[in-house]
């Protein structure tokens, strides 16, 4: 299917197909509005524990420095994700098809199945969280099932329609999440907060990376959206201006309230205790299904990579049920930091040997992006080199991984310190291998 087969209508949609030119349809202010909504998220307001005490395990961070590592982490994470945004922008290609250039297209098959586990986990996840947030707003009258049900089906059409959806995004929901940030904001800021007990900052770094790694989970769906933009620069800014905004606005008010609640089991009594906080916060759970759109629309475009010549919208479909059927059993968060430390470790590398490469490398002449793009092997090894420095520092808090990497660092030698930074450690040795390896690749040519 070529462009001149898709009919004026569809020219306003995301292509069905592979490999059908996309719509050039979406501005600064859609996508700086998509952005931001996904920059606020109901598991970004618990999540906030992670950066308070990111081990589990007192000590854990005072309140100036949990801000100061959201801040460090969400501006690291999403400028990470805007340099992979611009090369989507440039190309016109989803973000695992942009892969092909990089690695060649049978190489590319393996981060998007790393990039499939991702989304269908997040998915799963953001469908939970709404389910926690009807049952806070309801007090457990309506059934869980019912709700991850309709959170599924609400997830599945807004992601057989994309296009439109951030459309209505920009026009609506922003200007009403906006509105029930400030509110949080002014009624949170009401109350005293609390400063925890027993804190340091030697925690300091893996709050950091806790933070860049819900950041840089965008890396690898990124250029799904941006493929859309008017120009790379508009697709690079809208992501930095509305995500830096919204995830740093969302961590302050769930810091906040969980030193309010004492607890992040409460969390949420604590929005709805506020004087008309239902209704706002009612705003916050409707709008958390573009977070859980996103992630099936993107899994959608993954698979893709895989089958070209399937329809995007079947994909989609087949998705949504997986994530929603997925969703049903779950009921907390229980593992979440070391899916955090997963992502991180495998796509904080990745964006670093895709950015050096793009703009520095090869693709300054133009990657191969078709089917028959040829293996390009030694790009794994910035990136494997990248992920393994990150477990050295940061090997999460699974036992028996955990040990294995201890047991490694101690072979090397390695000590790391409270200034060690798993993400940006990993994102520098990633880097720095792709630029040695651009620079042979120059001289050879």
């Amino acid at each position: 299917m070529t462009t001149a087969d898709v009919t004026p209508d569809e020219r306003k949609e995301a292509p069905l197909l592979l490999d059908t030119e996309p719509p050039r349809t979406l501005s600064f202010s859609d996508q700086a509005a998509f952005w931001l909504n996904l920059g606020v998220s109901l598991i970004g307001f618990s999540g906030a524990a992670v950066v308070l005490m990111p081990s589990g395990e007192p000590p854990g961070l005072p309140i100036a420095g949990a801000l100061l590592a959201t801040l460090v982490g969400t501006v690291a994470g999403i400028a990470m994700v805007a340099g992979t945004g611009a090369v989507g922008a440039r190309t016109g290609a989803p973000a695992m098809a942009v892969l092909r250039g990089l690695f060649g297209t049978r190489l590319s098959y393996l981060p998007t199945v790393a990039n499939i586990v991702q989304c269908v986990g997040w998915g799963v996840y953001e469908l939970t969280v709404i389910a926690l947030g009807v049952s806070a707003l309801t007090d457990d009258r309506v059934p869980h099932a019912v709700v991850i049900i309709a959170a599924g089906v609400l997830t599945t059409v807004m992601s057989i329609w994309p296009l439109r959806v951030l459309h209505i995004l920009r026009k609506y929901i922003s200007v009403a999440v906006g509105i029930a940030l400030v509110y949080f904001t002014i009624q949170l800021l009401r109350q005293p907060v609390p400063e925890p007990v027993g804190t340091d900052w030697s925690q300091f770094f893996p709050a950091v990376d806790s933070t860049l790694a819900v950041s840089v989970s965008f890396v690898p769906l990124a250029a799904d959206y941006t493929r859309h933009s008017r120009s790379a620069r508009t697709a690079a800014g809208a992501t930095m201006a509305g995500y830096s905004v919204a995830q740093f606005w969302c961590y302050f008010l769930g810091i906040v309230a969980i030193l309010q609640a004492g607890s992040v089991d409460r969390i949420f009594d604590t929005f709805l205790g506020v004087t008309a906080g239902w209704v706002f916060f009612a705003v916050l759970v409707l709008r958390e299904t573009d977070q859980s759109f996103a992630n099936v629309y993107s899994t959608a475009m993954s698979i893709q990579n895989l089958l070209p010549r399937v329809d995007r919208r079947l994909l989609a479909g087949a998705v949504g049920v997986l994530v929603t059927a997925l969703a049903l059993p779950v009921r907390d968060f229980s593992g979440y930091a070391n899916f955090l430390v997963l992502i991180g470790s495998v796509f904080v590398p990745l964006a670093a040997v895709l950015i050096v490469d793009y703009f520095f490398g090869r693709g300054r002449r133009g990657w191969d992006l078709t089917q028959d793009a040829p293996a390009r092997w030694v790009m794994l090894l910035p990136w494997a080199c990248g992920f393994v420095t990150y477990q050295l520092f940061n090997p999460g808090y699974i036992s028996w991984w955990k040990d294995f990497w201890l047991q490694v660092r101690d072979a090397v030698g390695l000590e790391p310190g409270w200034w060690s930074s798993a993400s940006l450690f990993a994102f520098l040795v990633a880097a720095t291998i792709t630029a040695v390896l651009v620079l042979i690749e120059r001289r050879r040519g």
